[in-house]
């Protein structure tokens, strides 16, 4: 089930809504368990089996934790949650993966077909987060088991994140307070995430997905090539951090803050600076349990290298089994290597956010190709590598999102942003020129899942 679909915003959000708040049972026993069973019915919406694996592995790192918590043989038990998790995940992520490499590796012929479940690698993590928590801080422990299943499997951020880890939300989970202040900011938060999702992300995916199509039939041209890169740059920013809007809104629906995990990552002067503000909650995942643990930078000139090495190739093979997203992670890891090792993003002055955002830009190609091959061939032809500047496609590509690219471009930093905070009128106006807006996209997007049979999330697939 996808937030932005017809059976979410009509029939399972209000009817949750109106359990949750009903005025007759208002323990928190109560709304925690009735958020667990309405979570559970959310995922197996759409995975009916792989909620069974996943009610398994909450099981298994539940009683991790006790273990974890009430022995003075701890660390044996946090390396079998290590092993455990990444065992679960290397199975239906990258064991195909593997066989294939394998396969090509020795001439073989080993085959199978595993699909992969819909968010493993992000309630994967959390209840990584969850055991390493614990072992940390033993006393945050949390001895309910439907306590920890709600933790992992908490509707808003289940299937494609922010990554919220346990020792910032454990508070929340029988201490939180729900009121209408923070309800309807969740509303707010959770429209205008709807409407970034489906008015833009949506629409520059199709202009995307058409020219990389075409690119497959070798005939774009340069630029061509470029508008179909910077749709697809502005259709991930969008289609991510509309989720996280609405993961953030729904949370705070009920009770629940979670952190940010976008912060206008576009308008970065470096790369270093663009991992601080895209997807906050993986980069500070790996910063906290891998990077850090490993010794971060306190450490020799060389070790220091590699530990960017290993939490690199780690991101890029956290977001998918292919060498497409091996080598993105690398190629991130070289510039930050190089941003970290020299002083040259300093000397090159305003230059810094076009380097930035062109080093970006060439990622996600390489990030959205299906391999290597049609990756570097993309690239080639948007640096005029046997390629025409311009063709009759460019000019209805450049109508087609004529319009949208300039609204990515202004919604992508923080501009509406700081002129909504200098108007100098009253705070009702304020409010009812909110109120109306969020009306506006909420009917528009409302209207656009209607009408439109294109819906996908990309982050659902890692």
């Amino acid at each position: 089930m996808v937030f932005s679909s017809t059976v979410f915003l009509f029939l399972f959000l209000p009817l949750t809504i109106v359990i949750y708040y009903n005025p007759i049972i208002k323990s928190r026993k109560f709304k925690n368990l009735f958020l667990l069973l309405a979570s559970l019915l959310f995922y197996a919406y759409g995975e009916p089996v792989f909620v069974f694996l996943m009610i398994f592995s909450i099981i298994i790192n539940y009683f991790l934790g006790l273990k974890i918590s009430s022995t003075s043989n701890a660390k044996f038990y946090l390396i079998v949650g290590y092993i455990y998790n990444f065992f679960i995940l290397f199975i239906f992520k990258y064991l195909t993966f593997f066989l294939n490499n394998l396969n090509l590796v020795f001439n073989k012929n080993i085959n199978m077909n595993i699909v992969l479940p819909i968010g493993i690698s992000f309630f994967t993590f959390q209840m990584l987060s969850y055991v390493i928590d614990v072992y940390r801080n033993p006393k945050i422990v949390q001895k309910n088991i439907f306590n920890v299943g709600l933790y992992v499997s908490l509707f808003p951020q289940l299937i494609a994140g922010p990554i919220v880890r346990y020792e910032t939300i454990a508070k929340d989970i029988n201490e939180r307070k729900e009121n209408i202040k923070d309800f309807s900011s969740g509303v707010y938060r959770f429209v205008f995430g709807l409407g970034k999702k489906v008015l833009i992300a949506n629409y520059v995916g199709l202009i995307a997905d058409n020219i990389f199509y075409n690119h497959s039939l070798g005939n774009i041209s340069v630029l061509t090539a470029w508008i179909g890169a910077i749709s697809y740059t502005f259709q991930i920013y969008f289609d991510f951090s509309g989720y996280s809007d609405m993961a953030i809104g729904l949370g705070r629906m009920f009770g629940f803050k979670f952190a940010e995990n976008f912060n206008y990552p576009y308008i970065s002067k470096s790369i270093t600076e663009f991992w601080r503000r895209w997807h906050i909650s993986l980069s500070t995942w790996f910063r906290d349990y891998i990077y850090i643990p490993l010794g971060g930078s306190k450490v020799s000139n060389k070790r220091h290298i590699l530990n960017l090495f290993i939490v690199w190739l780690f991101t890029g093979l956290w977001h998918g089994a292919n060498w497409t997203f091996i080598v993105w992670g690398l190629y991130y890891f070289v510039f930050i290597l190089l941003e970290k090792k020299t002083n040259f993003v300093k000397k090159i002055g305003k230059l810094s956010y076009l380097y930035t955002l062109l080093i970006v830009i060439i990622a996600w190609v390489i990030f959205r190709a299906d391999n290597l091959g049609i990756a570097f061939n993309y690239i080639g032809k948007m640096f005029f590598v046997n390629n025409n500047f311009f063709d009759n496609q460019s000019m209805e590509y450049i109508k087609a999102c004529g319009f949208i690219i300039p609204i990515g471009i202004v919604l992508s930093t923080p501009i509406i942003k700081i002129i909504w905070q200098k108007i100098n009128i009253n705070e009702n106006a304020k409010a009812l020129i909110k109120a109306l807006a969020v009306f506006v996209i909420f009917i528009f997007s409302v209207l656009a899942c209607i009408n439109s049979s294109y819906n996908p999330f990309i982050y659902f697939n890692f």
